[in-house]
């Protein structure tokens, strides 16, 4: 009787501390990184100015991370300006609070610092961050954000050789302040002076083995412009776009929007030599070919051939219908065990529908650009601080509104309010002579259709609700439309803006309010800790 109790304790102890063990492991990894923002002087074009550097190094250094992980970067801003990073593609589940852009978070005053905790949950796939806060972005402070799937996942193609990262950007050789200047006298942007891979022009390498696949994670983080991406002898066969795996079609080149990611596959299947990787801009003349890199086969003395591969010039028609053949593998999981296929998004009712135009304008003499008649200004105090602790005057809210009609422009700061898991249909209605790039913070939206002219009703019969590919950026192309479904499931204040960042700058830019009524911790975070303060919200007294 005595061994038999001592056998039960034990074994109970055992149980307990399995249990105690099981628990103790059972929350997901942290990641802590420390971030010193600095200026620091940059020349890849040959022209000297003053950019933006994150721990000594552009572009900053890479958050590598796993579905789940929970992150915490400690940011020391050394620069004589207020900033804020955002996490471009993060859906910041539950913590709208660190989504850092001016609509949800104080900016961090100059040598201060704050601290970003966020948690990647259900995401995979390849983002990018960079700061939001006035054109900083355009002299550097951007980096990629790589979120691999967990083990017990499968992923639906071969795991490759190794990963790539390739951030595009372009470059003007004027820094952020001389180009605030233009804006704010009412005058447009100059042309960008070049594009840069990785931070340089023509010197980046990316080394292989003949016969191995390789995959090439392809942010383009410019501020103005479309490229495309392809390399001399290969093609890339696309598997993932902004958390999504796609159906792996194969392409000569890729068409990559202001703001937009994808990863490809290239295998090594040519001769030991050295190949030419090409980024060049999109909807633009001239159209800059100064950017290049190598691919560099493993053993190769041979340079790379001096005849390139033509990429696209305009051909809007030509990128439109590569859009549509960018669709989603229904089979393949992403960050959870179950296919992407199991959500069946084009049976579900919308509930409203917002239709979206962009305008190049004029106010008070000066340019602006306006979404349905009104062009964006921030306030002083976030508009998620506002509404959670009811400090007045700060915005005003509207409700969806089916057909916008604006004949008159004004400065505003524009809320649509919405009801958390509202499923909506959002139609982007660009009548102006440049493609545009929009991207919704805090969600994945189902790219259902694209077209040219003007959106109507009918259009909705031409809709993708079978495999649309769900992504967080999404071209208009230039007189044309394009219509996404978006279930708003992630309650918070999310931005709306263009990823253009000279329009957003001037305006081109709402924020989308998806709220309930019942406070929950399962539905959203009370405001952190550090909370920072600004404009209508004071610090308390102690």
């Amino acid at each position: 009787m005595g061994r038999f109790i001592f056998f039960m304790q034990f074994s109970l102890a055992t149980l307990i501390a399995l249990i105690c063990g099981f628990l103790v492991n059972a929350e997901d990894p942290y990641r802590f990184y420390t971030w010193n923002v600095t200026y620091g002087t940059l020349s890849p074009l040959g022209v000297a100015k003053m950019g933006i550097l994150v721990n000594g190094q552009f572009p900053g250094p890479p958050i590598e991370a796993v579905t789940n992980d929970n992150i915490l970067v400690n940011v020391f801003n050394n620069l004589n300006e207020s900033i804020l990073f955002t996490w471009n593609g993060v859906k910041q589940r539950k913590t709208s609070w660190q989504d850092g852009v001016l609509g949800t978070n104080c900016p961090i005053p100059p040598n201060t610092n704050w601290t970003y905790k966020f948690q990647l949950k259900d995401q995979i796939g390849t983002y990018n961050y960079f700061l939001s806060t006035q054109l900083h972005r355009a002299d550097g402070g951007f980096g990629a954000i790589n979120i691999a799937s967990r083990s017990i996942i499968d992923i639906p193609y071969l795991i490759p050789s190794k990963e790539f990262t390739v951030l595009v950007s372009d470059w003007y050789n004027s820094d952020h302040k001389n180009l605030q200047k233009f804006l704010d006298s009412g005058r447009l942007l100059p042309r960008p002076d070049g594009l840069l891979i990785n931070g340089d022009p023509r010197n980046g390498v990316f080394t292989g083995e003949k016969g191995k696949t390789y995959k090439f994670r392809i942010s383009n983080v410019g501020i103005a412009t479309s490229i495309n991406f392809r390399i001399q002898s290969h093609s890339l066969t696309l598997v993932e776009v902004e958390g999504a795996h796609t159906l792996q079609e194969v392409y000569e080149s890729l068409d990559v929007h202001v703001g937009q990611s994808v990863a490809v596959l290239v295998t090594l299947n040519a001769n030991v030599r050295d190949y030419v990787i090409i980024a060049s801009s999109r909807f633009t003349s001239p159209i800059y070919y100064n950017t290049t890199a190598t691919l560099r086969y493993a053993g190769s003395n041979t340079p790379a051939s001096n005849v390139y591969p033509i990429g696209p010039t305009y051909h809007i028609h030509w990128s439109m219908k590569q859009a549509r053949t960018i669709r989603l593998n229904l089979t393949a999981n992403a960050a959870r065990p179950n296919p992407q296929g199991s959500y069946h998004y084009g049976t579900i009712p919308v509930v409203d529908r917002l239709i979206v135009v962009n305008k190049e304008t004029t106010i008070k003499n000066k340019l602006r650009y306006a979404v349905n008649g009104i062009s964006y200004v921030d306030p002083t105090t976030p508009l998620k601080v506002a509404d959670w602790y009811n400090i007045s005057d700060v915005f005003h809210m509207h409700s969806i509104k089916g057909n916008p009609v604006a004949t008159n422009y004004t400065t505003g700061t524009r809320v649509i309010t919405t009801t958390l898991h509202d499923f909506v249909e959002i139609v982007f209605q660009n009548n102006e002579k440049t493609v545009q790039s929009w991207h919704l913070d805090g969600n994945s939206v189902y790219v259902v259709g694209y077209g040219s002219g003007q959106w109507n009703s009918s259009m909705t019969k031409r809709y993708n609700l079978i495999d649309a590919i769900a992504r967080h950026t999404y071209q208009v192309y230039p007189e044309s439309w394009t219509a996404v479904l978006v279930s708003l499931d992630n309650k918070g204040m999310w931005n709306l803006r263009s990823a253009i960042w000279a329009n957003r700058y001037l305006g081109q830019q709402l924020y989308v309010r998806v709220w309930n009524d019942e406070p929950s911790v399962y539905t959203e975070d009370d405001p952190p800790s550090n909370i920072l303060y600004c404009g209508k919200f004071k610090k308390p007294s102690s």
